[in-house]
């Protein structure tokens, strides 16, 4: 599959994925399965993306970029929301990071990492996004 083709597949679905997302559809509607299926061959998202979802339930997730760098593809991203889950400091954040993806022979991801700022993250959780 060439560059071209993966990166509007990638588009098409994440427009459906990134909805979910924001819904803070925990377990992923059908719709969010399935726009996941089609880009990745990976599980769902689960552990610390569903971890941000329990912790936020107002989050928003924004996507702000898809990237092709050489043989890398970045999902950019930007997470609002306020920490109102258990155990919640009841701050606002607004933080921004990417998900680097390794794309297998299928065109499909088959690996995703996240990068975020961690300390700006522990800073806005403790201070809240303004201050």
């Amino acid at each position: 599959m060439s560059s071209t083709a993966t990166t509007a597949s990638h588009l098409t679905s994440l427009a459906a994925l990134t909805p979910a997302l924001t819904r803070n559809d925990v377990t992923l509607s059908v719709a969010a399965r399935a726009a996941w299926q089609r880009v990745s061959s990976c599980s769902p998202p689960t552990g610390s993306a569903r971890s941000f979802m329990v912790a936020f339930p107002d989050m928003q997730v924004l996507m702000d970029d898809l990237r092709l760098d050489g043989g890398s593809t970045q999902y950019h991203w930007t997470l609002v929301g306020t920490n109102t889950g258990p155990g919640g400091t009841g701050r606002r954040v607004r933080i921004s990071g990417f998900e680097e993806w390794t794309i297998g022979e299928d065109g499909l991801i088959a690996a995703s990492l996240g990068h975020f700022d961690e300390a700006e993250y522990a800073r806005q959780l403790e201070h809240g996004v303004d201050s």
